[in-house]
């Protein structure tokens, strides 16, 4: 990378950090009747879109970076987000709705006591360190299997796939311990706060954009490296790397797992900010979707998932309120007219713009553009 995209990056990166800080002091500091004040439903949605952005580009760190186009990457967000949900269902207690310490869903299929592996998630960081290892785990044994096996390209994204069906249909039922369809809602504290009050809600959006912000610097860093230069050779060729002598299985096994695991901590703040997770976020079409952010926004590009996955699910917003019977036609549409005009998604519109913005700029200063451009003009 660089000077030119270092700065282009790191202003970027300030750009969501400020964005990150000024939400929520509009939503805190400013009075509700004035027209700079954020309500704090518009404050929530944008955090939701942020934990989104994260799951972005943890797939694109395996499909834009490594090749690898994974269709289950919801199941990691999923996991993720039950594993934390775990913690904020027992810190319920008293105040549910059967007035016992078991969660309500337990106590409305006849459980006496909670089951042996929920205990540990009475502790706040036993929780927290769950949503790393268990996404991480699932990853790390199927990975193991999968890339062993010499699965790859199509193949593996089928089995992904398949992989996050299983698992739905395991989170459907009741006998799973973790709600059935109904799932995990109805939180109540997180630390001792009141989980809807506004600060707590300001907390987790300002947290959800300072983990969006390091996950970016993680994989602006990764791919300095010299790991990250095998990982995109992988990308463009894995047999020539095989033939160098890099064992490429170990190169996309860490990578499903630090892509899993990033997608389970974005799973973990989603869930306090909308109130609820059950096995619909680990449906396999919300996958799919995520592969729309990635493609729309721009795959292997630094920003475009973000970008792509704030657009879309604004786009979304906004299309299920005034055209609901129309978001997914509209979706199918959107995904196909960005993969027949736009390929490099809504990033690749920048260097358009920028070359425009040079020609505007060489002709309100009365210079040809030509001249600017040509073997004769000193660097």
């Amino acid at each position: 990378m660089n000077q030119k995209d270092k700065i282009q990056f790191a202003g970027m990166g300030a750009l969501i950090l400020i964005t990150v800080f000024i939400i929520p002091l509009l939503n805190g500091a400013v009075s509700s009747d004035s027209w700079m004040h954020i309500p704090s439903y518009q404050m929530n949605l944008w955090g939701k879109y942020l934990a989104y952005a994260i799951l972005a580009v943890s797939l694109n760190l395996l499909w834009g970076y490594t090749g690898l186009l994974c269709l289950g990457q919801c199941l990691f967000f999923g996991l993720g987000a039950y594993a934390f949900g775990m913690h904020l269902m027992l810190m319920i207690g008293e105040q549910g709705a059967y007035k016992s310490v078991l969660p309500d869903f337990m106590v409305f299929l006849g459980y006496t006591e909670l089951p042996a592996h929920w205990k540990p998630f009475y502790s706040f960081w036993f929780a927290s360190g769950a949503v790393l290892w268990v996404p991480g785990l699932v990853a790390l044994i199927f990975g193991f299997l999968a890339f062993r096996s010499r699965i790859r390209g199509v193949y593996f994204s089928i089995i992904t796939q398949a992989l996050t069906y299983a698992a739905c249909l395991l989170f459907y039922r009741n006998d799973f311990t973790f709600g059935g369809n109904n799932g995990f809602t109805d939180f109540k504290t997180l630390l001792g706060i009141p989980i809807n009050s506004d600060m707590m809600q300001r907390s987790l959006f300002i947290s959800s954009g300072i983990v969006l912000t390091l996950c970016l610097l993680f994989c602006w860093w990764l791919l300095q490296t010299k790991y990250g230069k095998v990982q995109r050779a992988i990308r463009d060729s894995e047999n020539r790397v095989l033939f160098s002598g890099y064992s490429t299985t170990s190169y996309k096994l860490f990578i499903f797992v630090v892509a899993a695991i990033m997608a389970g901590i974005a799973g973990s703040l989603y869930v306090p900010q909308v109130g609820i997770v059950n096995p619909e976020e680990i449906q396999p079409y919300k996958s799919l979707e995520v592969v729309v952010w990635v493609a729309v926004g721009g795959r292997a590009t630094l920003w475009g998932p973000v970008v792509g996955a704030i657009f879309v699910n604004a786009l979304k917003s906004w299309a299920t309120y005034h055209y609901p019977e129309f978001w997914i036609i509209i979706l199918g549409a959107l995904f196909a007219l960005c993969v027949l005009f736009l390929p490099g998604g809504i990033a690749s519109l920048l260097p358009v713009v920028k070359a425009k913005a040079s020609q505007f700029v060489a002709k309100f200063k009365g210079r040809p553009l030509a001249a600017a451009e040509g073997p004769g003009e000193s660097a």
